[in-house]
C-alpha cells in the first residue's frame, strides 16, 4: 500500500563512487613529484636571472649550475637530454623538453610532457 522511495544512493553506487575516487587519486599522487619537479627545474631557469649574484658566464656553466640544482633537488633526469641551451649576445635560450612515465596498471602507463622555452637576460 504505502510507496516507497528511495532516499540517497544504493550500497553499489557507493562502491562505484569509491572505486572512482580511488583511482584518480591514485593516478594523480604519482603525477604530482613529477610536476613538482618541473616547477622546481623552472624556479632553477628563472632564478639565473632574477639572482645578480651568479656569475654564469657560458653554456657549460649554466649546464654545470643546472646540474647542482637538480642534485639538490633529487630530479633523477640528465640535463644534456632535458635541457638544450644556446647563448645570443647576453641571453641564453634554454628549452626545457622531456616527458616521465609513471606505471598506472599492469601495461598502462600515465604521461606528462613538459616542453617550455626560457629567455634568459644575464646583467
Amino acid at each position: 500500500m504505502f510507496a516507497y522511495k528511495q532516499k540517497g544512493m544504493s550500497m553499489l553506487s557507493w562502491m562505484v563512487v569509491l572505486v572512482l575516487v580511488a583511482f584518480f587519486a591514485s593516478a594523480g599522487f604519482k603525477l604530482i613529484p613529477h610536476y613538482m619537479d618541473n616547477r622546481a627545474l623552472d624556479k632553477m631557469i628563472t632564478s639565473v636571472e632574477k639572482d645578480p649574484s651568479m656569475k654564469i658566464g657560458s653554456v657549460p656553466e649554466f649546464y654545470k649550475y643546472l646540474f647542482k640544482g637538480m642534485q639538490v633537488n633529487a630530479i633523477d633526469l640528465k640535463p644534456e637530454e632535458v635541457f638544450d641551451i644556446k647563448q645570443e649576445n647576453n641571453t641564453y635560450i634554454v628549452k626545457l623538453k622531456y616527458e616521465q612515465r609513471e606505471p598506472l596498471i599492469k601495461n598502462i602507463d600515465l604521461v606528462v610532457h613538459f616542453d617550455k622555452e626560457y629567455r634568459v637576460r644575464m646583467q
